[in-house]
């Protein structure tokens, strides 16, 4: 039965059917601090990834593109001026902290004329088929629970011919690297707990990424959803990766 399966939540062990919410109360602990920890953890090489991410979505004037788990609206702001007036950009999360995060800098800013916001369940996405140019989803897929149905959502609303980008953690490449990151990413916790007020939340990030897909992993996962032309681009050696698949 469905309430029996069980699935990871960082190194834990847990009902399937709690992991969403659990995930929850992480993000909404972390909202209101989330970019100043980016800053941290990536010391500030996340803007670098963010812009590469960008210019491999290959957006137009015009096009309309689903920014899901958007959060603190990073790549919404940047996404509204490359598709002009003309497009649209949806700014989407399941986290209500997060998204009213985002909705307020969006606003902000003054970009919001071509900007919409909602929540939503990456698992299954009330867009109708063949709604959106393009979907990026930037550090999510990791925190979703079931990321094979999410893969097959997402696909179902891209247009023919659209994008899929998915940039997040992944494994690095040589042993040297991966020793000296998880050294670096063992002290997010107490980084946590000094910026943010909360260590626990830090930890449950620092354990999704060692657990999350790797490369070849996810880019099978792509290819097995039906998408097409997958490929990905190894960010920092590795310790990012940036997945891209087309719908045909």
């Amino acid at each position: 039965m469905e309430d029996q399966k069980t699935t990871h939540f960082g190194y834990e062990e847990v009902p399937w059917n709690e992991k969403q919410e659990r995930v929850d109360k992480v993000f909404r602990s972390v909202a209101t601090r989330y970019d100043i920890m980016n800053d941290f953890m990536s010391l500030g090489t996340h803007r670098l990834i963010k812009r590469f991410t960008i210019q491999l979505a290959g957006l137009r004037p015009g096009q309309k593109i689903l920014d899901l788990a958007g959060g603190t609206g990073d790549f919404s702001l940047q996404f509204s001026s490359l598709v002009g007036n003309d497009g649209q950009v949806v700014l989407a999360d399941i986290n209500d902290s997060m998204l009213k995060v985002g909705r307020d800098r969006v606003i902000n800013s003054g970009k919001s004329s071509n900007v919409h916001f909602t929540q939503v369940n990456a698992e299954n996405l009330p867009f109708a088929e063949n709604t959106f140019d393009c979907i990026c989803i930037a550090y999510g897929l990791r925190n979703i629970t079931n990321k094979d149905l999410a893969i097959e959502s997402m696909k179902q609303a891209l247009k023919p011919g659209g994008r899929l980008v998915i940039l997040e953690f992944s494994k690095p490449n040589s042993h040297f690297l991966q020793k000296a990151y998880d050294k670096f990413s063992s002290i997010w916790p107490l980084a946590g707990k000094i910026i943010a007020g909360d260590s626990d939340s830090y930890r449950y990030l620092v354990e999704s990424i060692k657990m999350h897909p790797d490369q070849e992993t996810l880019l099978q996962m792509l290819t097995d959803a039906g998408l097409s032309n997958c490929r990905y681009h190894n960010i920092m050696n590795g310790i990012c990766a940036i997945h891209i698949g087309l719908k045909s």
